[in-house]
């Protein structure tokens, strides 16, 4: 479970998850300023910034899965912090492959780039999203049928943008 009580996502996309949600956007709280935030993810202090532009860089990508393109310049690519991840195939004694990290203990860019993979594999890597929502932008796994749903919360978010349109039509 994730700390807002939701289920988290499967798998290695739990990870891309959790570091995305360090950010509260709308009160701007980083649990990256904290040692148990930076100790959530092995972080040093001199390696937040970096993971500060790779979470935006996924919370960027999470923001296209559910429709949304940012402007132009709005984030780096993520294709190209990742582009330095030092990955490697294991085939274990059944014969099974896996995309790992090349080096222990890895880093965190080549666990996300690891992650990716593995989702995008097993096709759940575009249903990680980002809440529709511009005060919001929490990463959530979508596990409506349909794969279109555009809030972390129907009951929170979802409601405060429902009665946005009401009010607005009434006015």
């Amino acid at each position: 479970m994730s700390e807002s009580g939701k289920e988290s996502a499967p798998g290695e996309l739990a990870l891309i998850e959790a570091l995305v949600n360090t950010l509260d956007v709308e009160t701007g709280a980083d649990t990256l300023d904290t040692a148990d935030g930076r100790a959530a993810f092995g972080l040093t202090e001199p390696e937040v910034a970096d993971a500060r532009a790779l979470r935006e860089a996924l919370r960027t990508a999470c923001l296209a899965h559910a429709g949304h393109r940012p402007p132009d310049g709005a984030a780096v690519p993520l294709d190209r912090l990742l582009a330095g991840a030092a990955l490697r195939v294991t085939v274990d004694a059944a014969g099974a492959a896996a995309l790992r990290p090349a080096t222990e203990p890895a880093g965190l860019t080549a666990r996300v780039a690891a992650a990716i993979a593995t989702a995008a594999a097993e096709g759940t890597w575009a249903r990680l999203k980002a809440c529709e929502a511009e005060d919001c932008r929490w990463a959530y796994y979508d596990r409506s049928p349909a794969g279109r749903r555009r809030w972390c919360s129907m009951a929170v978010c979802g409601a405060r943008a429902k009665m946005r349109t009401y009010r607005a039509k009434r006015a």
